[in-house]
């Protein structure tokens, strides 16, 4: 891992971490855009984990990317959510659960919500895509 990759890493560390510890009143807004924590039960160990994610929303649904930053390998919050898909969320002050499901590319809807999230997030997903040619799925979160 190169230096602007580490320092990249730890500056999502840093602004997850104050989400976390402000309970949201810090952390809703980085680098201009939305983003919300993921909370999802760990396939193997069953602990809870929490991402820091940027996101659009659909109507009532916020759309995530599974990309990990454009990377061969997909992020560990998308197996989780593949077993179970029951998660947690918090966007800014507010909790709430909700139901995750998995949009491959190619399903029906994928290129339009892969459109609206990767508009609201500075077009990063298609550089991350750009990256790997393993095909980046989208999560669907309905709120419960």
């Amino acid at each position: 891992m190169g230096v602007m990759q580490s320092l990249g890493r730890g500056v999502l560390k840093l602004h997850q971490a104050a989400y976390e510890r402000t309970n949201g009143r810090l952390g809703h807004r980085f680098l201009g855009m939305s983003t919300l924590l993921l909370r999802t039960t760990g396939r193997r160990s069953g602990k809870v984990r929490s991402n820091a994610l940027f996101y659009a929303k659909d109507g009532a649904d916020y759309v995530l990317v599974a990309s990990n930053g454009g990377a061969d390998r997909p992020p560990g919050w998308l197996f989780n959510v593949r077993t179970q898909a029951d998660v947690d969320l918090q966007v800014a002050e507010k909790h709430f659960a909700g139901r995750g499901r998995v949009l491959e590319r190619g399903e029906e809807g994928y290129e339009r919500l892969w459109r609206l999230v990767n508009d609201e997030n500075s077009r990063r997903y298609d550089g991350y895509q750009a990256k790997t040619e393993r095909p980046i799925p989208l999560v669907i979160v309905t709120p419960r």
